[in-house]
């Protein structure tokens, strides 16, 4: 269980690495953007395990498919958010 809550912290970070740099930050730190990203993948992973009905594992790649979507998700709505208030 612990192995896949890290895969899906892990994979937020990469995915929200490569979120920010296609994402402009319009003055916002990266670091920001990477957590925002880790907690969207947390999210994600959890919500996928709640419907699918299926137990975190130690590798479950539809189930990482599903973080990494979701820490996108995440980071392009915050900073569309943040755009849409200045």
């Amino acid at each position: 269980m612990l192995l896949g809550v890290v895969g899906w912290i892990v994979l937020g970070i990469i995915a929200g690495f490569i979120a920010s740099k296609m994402v402009s930050l319009r003055g916002d730190d990266p670091k920001m953007g990477i957590c925002l990203a880790a907690i969207g993948a947390l999210i994600g992973g959890w919500l996928y395990s709640l419907f699918s009905g299926s137990a975190v594992t130690s590798f479950n790649a539809k189930s990482l498919l599903f973080a990494a979507v979701a820490a996108v998700v995440v980071l392009v709505a915050f900073h569309a958010w943040r755009w849409k208030a200045a």
